[in-house]
């Protein structure tokens, strides 16, 4: 059922859309076009308010996906659903970004409109497995767009996140990778650097094997990392699962947090 409601809320955005476009070609009653634009509105109000199953479940205990230093956004520990939805398994999914001493990342304002990747010290990060695991899904095709962290930027990717929604979750979470951690727990990680993928789908990994480096594809405003666990690979119809980091916990929303590099053996 919540597969067929999320193919139902992009069809009703396609066919807003077109009525949109349509009525500027031809000549006919258009009040029709507000009950697909109504339907796309209300079904994920709907979604948003069925989670799994009642309560809080467990916490996962894995690894952290990144080392050096770095800062949480968008965190569960304030608030769950911590994106705002529950759609795409994202209750309590998290964004990081890289704070490394001595090189400060650039903040937002409203000039330069748009940056560069490299100037954000996340991108090229590697990103490692959070525990042992065998990889189910790996994107990295999609291109790496420049920042939308401006004022006349965030209202362009507002505008352009609409129609992301329309091409389905891959479009939204961009270059991503999800692997299986066991006992119906999938770790995602999203927002890929093109062409940085180190596994393939099929691959068992190891804790703390690199699988890809930070990127800004997809819905998003910078290069940054954006994790979730997860109960089913497919984003259509995945619930969200709660995770903790080993030797950090769920970092709060501008808590920096560092994590040192895994010891070789």
């Amino acid at each position: 059922m919540r597969k067929i409601s999320m193919v139902l809320f992009r069809c009703c955005l396609v066919v807003f859309f077109a009525q949109l476009v349509a009525g500027y070609f031809f000549d006919f009653s258009r009040w029709w076009g507000w009950i697909p634009l109504g339907l796309a509105v209300v079904l994920p109000i709907v979604l948003n308010r069925r989670p799994a199953s009642p309560g809080t479940p467990p916490a996962v205990e894995v690894d952290p996906p990144v080392t050096g230093r770095w800062s949480a956004l968008n965190s569960p520990a304030d608030k769950v659903p911590s994106h705002g939805t529950r759609v795409y398994g994202q209750a309590y999914a998290i964004d990081i970004t890289a704070e490394p001493e001595g090189r400060a990342r650039p903040g937002f304002g409203w000039w330069p409109v748009v940056r560069r990747n490299r100037d954000f010290p996340a991108f090229g990060a590697p990103l490692l497995a959070v525990a042992d695991a065998t990889v189910v899904r790996a994107v990295d095709r999609n291109r790496d767009h420049l920042s939308r962290n401006s004022f006349p930027a965030l209202l362009y990717l507002l505008v352009e996140g609409m129609f992301r929604e329309m091409g389905g979750p891959g479009q939204v979470v961009g270059n991503h990778v999800v692997i299986d951690l066991g006992e119906g727990t999938y770790a995602m990680y999203a927002h890929l650097q093109r062409g940085s993928l180190a596994v393939r789908e099929g691959d068992r990994v190891r804790a703390g094997q690199l699988l890809a480096r930070c990127g800004n594809s997809g819905n998003s405003t910078e290069p940054h990392v954006h994790f979730q666990l997860m109960d089913n690979p497919d984003l259509d119809v995945a619930h969200g699962v709660p995770f903790s980091w080993r030797g950090v916990g769920v970092p709060g929303n501008g808590e920096v947090f560092s994590v040192d590099e895994p010891a070789m053996p």
